[in-house]
């Protein structure tokens, strides 16, 4: 299995050679607020909102003291604002009460952050911490079970069983090419089997008969 897990991998670094995280942030915490409000939403509309959010609320301190409802406000255009504002203030107001501002590097002290699941840690962790995690989203669970990696359908189950396939240093990257790919071919509706390059080592591949 893990002989296939490395091939799957080759295969995708050369398709997507340029996979990465496409939120664009220049502090931890920014890269914090930016995942929170991609759930349910685009990076393409996060991106959008973002650097004007990131002017009004230039510190981890300044989203910590906002007004909540001008906070909605800022972010209403992502979706689920209500949700994402509360998630976004009281997480920056635990990372000063816990961690004296300063956001931690752990998962476990992460996801003991009010409203951070592992998914959020784990973009955090990996894209602004440098410190390997798998992303574990809609693109990468579909993918994986798709190619026989899992038969786990709990996100948490799919990140430990890719640990134990993927090395350390492939984890970050792994959730970025399966995320490419999902969106570009083995999207969710209509996968495009006959055009993926993986569709001949895919136990799910279906390729029409000509």
């Amino acid at each position: 299995m893990k002989q296939l897990a490395n091939e799957i991998f080759n295969r995708l670094q050369i398709h997507y050679p340029n996979a990465k995280c496409s939120l664009v942030f220049q502090q931890p915490h920014e890269l914090l607020v930016s995942t929170i409000l991609s759930a349910q939403c685009t990076d393409k509309r996060v991106n959008q909102v973002t650097p004007g959010l990131f002017i009004k609320y230039p510190t981890l301190q300044s989203f910590a003291v906002a007004d909540i409802d001008e906070l909605k406000n800022d972010i209403r255009s992502t979706g689920f604002y209500n949700n994402k504002a509360k998630t976004i203030k009281e997480s920056m107001q635990d990372i000063i009460n816990k961690y004296d501002g300063t956001i931690p590097n752990t998962l476990e002290k992460l996801v003991g952050l009010k409203g951070v699941g592992r998914k959020t840690a784990n973009v955090v962790l990996g894209d602004a911490f440098g410190i390997p995690g798998i992303v574990v989203d809609t693109h990468v669970k579909r993918i994986s079970r798709l190619l026989g990696l899992t038969k786990n359908s709990a996100p948490v189950k799919i990140e430990q069983d890719l640990m134990q396939l993927f090395p350390s240093e492939h984890w970050t990257i792994l959730g970025h090419l399966m995320i490419d790919h999902g969106r570009a071919i083995c999207v969710a509706r209509r996968p495009k089997c006959d055009k993926c390059f993986l569709n001949d080592i895919c136990p799910s591949a279906k390729i029409p008969e000509r």
